[in-house]
């Protein structure tokens, strides 16, 4: 029963996508498809994630063959956690992209989107369960292929050369993964990861900070960490609204897990890392002071979430197990308000009849349950109490206080200074697009059944957010649970490869579960 929940996340996705294909004539029958099968998966995950918490990590050997020599798919409490929160989101945003579908000026649900969409939630999946680089490798490309169809679908030039700076971009990225995948493999006769957290401690200490270094690199342009973000702004705001909110909710987590499981596993350190401490406040500071210069919402939205990448980099770059559990606090946050974010955004601009400021604000008022969706994430982004952003963020600052020293808490000051950036942001925003004036036309009322979906699910990934607040001690008692497991990785390892005690080179050993 375990082996098919580890296996049902992946499987089902590309097994209904087929199917989608084949019924492409008619499209209630493909949303059913779609709606039917993103329930499934997340009943799923909750289900790995109440096993993966009670016994610890659970690992698959697809076909039968062992590791290291064989496929794994493993799933701890990390996984099991983001899993969760992308499936919630991928399904709300679905239901977006159904309603949005059929509202005047809305972007057309297009026959190939529904594959697609699928496609590219078996990625996500993949990346999340993957237990060695080829497959991570994989994953990342299924993600690719999928995203540059739903970025296109419909597109005008501008869209098409936006595509093209992301698929660019992501097939260097991709070159450069597969470059790192050769010479791990030529350095230690292994890419499955728990395998390779035995092997990478008998390499030089210069051969293994280079792997690392370049490891960095290929998941840093994967997770927009300045300066390796120039990609996002001009990809992200062009695409229709649900295809944006998946992607910035999803894609630039997939890399900072990536980052996360390869440096905690690979290369354990015991205390900071200076370089991810200065990349870190870079990337806070820089992708917000972007956000502040923006006159177009969904650039800005999009120069906001390059800056709070920073705050899952503050966690990592601290090596402690409070620190990773504020980066995994942070990061199941984040999916569910950035997601919600660009859902609302979609639709102001759609009854705005533009991105830009200047025009939204002299534009009629969208209706107050939007402004009262946008207020609930804008502060929860912005670190705001009781919301979930701060509950992340509180762990976060109290990681850094914790460590001391002069990088830490100047990141500690540069997390501070983000928030009252990002906060400023917000109100920029709020003012130009929801704060009512004499000199503005009557709000607009919309409540056909589409619009009424689309507020709905927008509210639904709103509520994932606030759900994470709700819930923030349970939450934070599982992310603290997982933080240990990244550090102490012993458990991971006897997951995948079975008890190794008595194989003297550490690396011989076979088993799975």
């Amino acid at each position: 029963m375990t082996d098919w929940l580890l296996f049902a996340p992946v499987l089902l996705p590309v097994l209904v996508a087929g199917l989608s294909l084949t019924v492409w004539r008619s499209p209630d029958t493909q949303r059913l498809l779609g709606i039917g099968v993103l329930t499934a998966m997340l009943v799923a995950a909750v289900v790995l994630l109440v096993l993966a918490d009670r016994h610890g990590p659970l690992a698959l050997a697809v076909g039968g063959w062992p590791a290291p020599a064989g496929v794994s798919l493993v799933v701890d409490r990390l996984s099991a956690l983001l899993l969760t929160v992308a499936l919630a989101v991928t399904l709300a945003v679905l239901f977006f992209a159904i309603g949005q579908s059929g509202t005047e000026g809305g972007d057309p649900v297009h026959a190939p989107f529904h594959p697609s969409y699928l496609l590219l939630t078996a990625g996500v999946c993949l990346a999340f369960l993957a237990g060695d680089l080829f497959n991570l490798f994989v994953a990342f490309e299924l993600m690719l292929a999928a995203s540059y169809v739903l970025i296109n679908l419909g597109a005008d030039e501008n869209r098409i050369r936006a595509g093209m700076t992301y698929i660019i971009t992501s097939l260097l990225s991709s070159l450069l993964f597969l470059t790192a995948i050769g010479l791990v493999y030529a350095a230690t006769g292994t890419v499955n990861l728990a395998d390779l957290g035995d092997r990478m401690p008998g390499l030089p200490d210069g051969l293994r900070t280079v792997l690392s270094l370049l490891l960095l690199i290929v998941f840093g342009i994967k997770a927009a960490v300045v300066p390796l973000h120039f990609w996002l702004p001009d990809s992200y705001p062009t695409a229709p609204a649900p295809i944006t909110a998946v992607l910035a909710a999803l894609l630039t987590k997939v890399g900072l897990y990536a980052m996360v499981r390869t440096q905690t596993l690979l290369f354990p350190r015991t205390e900071p890392w200076t370089p991810l401490l200065i990349a870190a406040a870079v990337t806070l500071l820089v992708g917000t002071l972007g956000a502040i210069a923006q006159q177009d919402l969904n650039r800005l939205l999009s120069f906001v979430l390059v800056g709070h990448i920073g705050y899952m980099l503050f966690g990592l770059a601290l090596y402690s197990v409070t620190g990773i559990t504020g980066t995994i606090l942070y990061a199941m946050h984040h999916i569910a308000v950035q997601a919600a974010l660009f859902l609302i955004a979609g639709m102001v601009t759609g009854w705005g009849g533009s991105a830009k400021l200047p025009a939204l604000a002299r534009a009629a008022p969208p209706p107050a349950v939007l402004a009262g969706l946008f207020l609930v994430a804008a502060l929860s982004l912005s670190g705001i109490p009781p919301l979930s952003g701060f509950v992340a963020k509180l762990v976060l600052l109290r990681a850094g206080v914790e460590q001391g020293g002069a990088a830490a808490l100047t990141l500690v000051a540069a997390a501070l200074l983000t928030s009252l950036l990002t906060l400023y942001a917000m109100a920029k925003v709020w003012r130009a697009v929801f704060a009512a004036g004499p000199e503005r036309p009557p709000a607009v009322r919309r409540r056909g059944v589409r619009a009424r979906l689309m507020i709905g699910a927008a509210t639904g990934t709103v509520l994932v957010g606030v759900l994470v607040a709700v819930g923030a001690e349970p939450v934070a008692r599982v992310g603290e649970r997982a933080a240990v497991d990244l550090m102490e990785r012993d458990a991971y390892r006897e997951a995948v490869l079975g008890d190794r005690s008595d194989d003297p080179r550490g690396a011989g050993g076979r088993g799975h579960r």
